[in-house]
């Protein structure tokens, strides 16, 4: 739908292409990623309950995994109902306010989680490096100040991105070449000079990917510099066993988004850009859970005790509440194995 403004028309709504234009992929895409979002809000909703409910873990580091949860729920959850719908869809129109809002939640969650990714490295050096000091130095009132941080800055870098890319007049189409409302590729649909928008594009999205990384390495270089110290083996292993889940997670998140915005220009593909998206949008926040709760002995031995909660207040003693439980405890045995 266009609208007529004088010398260009000014575009109301836009149409997305999807991941695919190929009719016979629309319906096995939608099956697979209807799958992965179930498992995302399952895992990252039981997380929430998890960490909010249980005594034993409520400590910074799950307190920082909770959120990390939360954030991971709500990241999904902007992007992957939309796309789903258009996997079906015969039109794939999204309204200019709803693409505005897409783009903006997009940026916004995907802001908060790199820093808070930076927080939980400086969380992982402090109980690493000086743990007597742990419970005083990461008190409540810091854990707290650091979450208000990062959503601070999140807002503020999400909401000068959004901006600037909607008072852009749109006039060469309104077809985006994506499964959701990115920047990038609207960028592409404006009649006007970009130039200033990829500049604070680049310098935004730069300072906050430089600066979250630059607080991962040192604090990592700390805690390597402290293990290499240590004089038992076992708490050698112990303490790397401590921060795989998190190195695990940094690695996937960040080595995603320095393909998207940071290699040569000669190499941008749209086509690629969008499974890249695809993937840090949809299949990360699934990702995250599974990695922390499934290499994480507190994790597994809290989700143990309100699985037989459950069955008892149910009064169920059947084989799926048995075997969840012992599938649960074989786990945490094989990590103790492990370790």
């Amino acid at each position: 739908m266009i609208m007529d403004t004088g010398n260009y028309s000014a575009i109301t709504e836009f149409v997305l292409q999807g991941l695919t234009d190929n009719p016979k992929a629309q319906l096995p895409l939608f099956l697979i990623f209807l799958l992965v979002y179930i498992i995302t809000v399952i895992w990252n909703l039981g997380m929430i309950v998890l960490i909010c409910t249980e005594p034993q873990l409520h400590n910074p580091m799950y307190f920082f995994l909770g959120n990390l949860s939360f954030i991971d729920l709500c990241y999904s959850s902007a992007i992957a109902p939309k796309m789903l719908a258009d996997f079906l869809a015969k039109s794939k129109k999204i309204s200019y306010n709803a693409c505005a809002i897409q783009l903006y939640l997009f940026g916004f969650f995907g802001d908060a989680e790199c820093l808070l990714l930076a927080v939980m490295a400086y969380d992982r050096y402090v109980a690493i490096c000086n743990p007597l000091l742990y419970t005083v130095t990461m008190s409540k009132k810091l854990c707290k100040q650091l979450m208000a941080i990062a959503y601070i800055i999140a807002t503020v870098d999400s909401l000068i991105h959004t901006s600037c890319t909607f008072h852009l007049p749109f006039c060469k189409s309104n077809v985006i070449n994506h499964f959701f409302c990115d920047e990038p590729p609207l960028l592409m649909l404006s009649c006007s000079d970009t130039f200033i928008n990829e500049i604070l594009m680049f310098i935004f999205i730069g300072c906050i990917e430089a600066s979250s990384i630059s607080m991962i390495l040192v604090s990592y270089i700390y805690i390597l510099g402290t293990i290499m110290k240590m004089r038992s083996a076992e708490g050698r292993r112990k303490a790397f066993s401590t921060c795989a889940s998190h190195l695990m997670a940094v690695g996937i998140f960040h080595g995603t988004i320095l393909f998207m915005y940071f290699r040569p220009s000669s190499s941008y593909s749209l086509d690629q850009d969008k499974w890249a998206s695809m993937f840090y949008t949809v299949v990360i926040p699934m990702l995250n859970p599974l990695i922390y709760s499934l290499r994480n002995k507190d994790v597994k031995d809290a989700l143990t005790k309100v699985v037989e909660k459950v069955c008892l207040a149910m009064q169920v003693n059947s084989c799926s509440c048995i075997l969840s439980v012992l599938f649960i405890k074989s786990m945490s045995q094989q990590q103790k194995l492990e370790i």
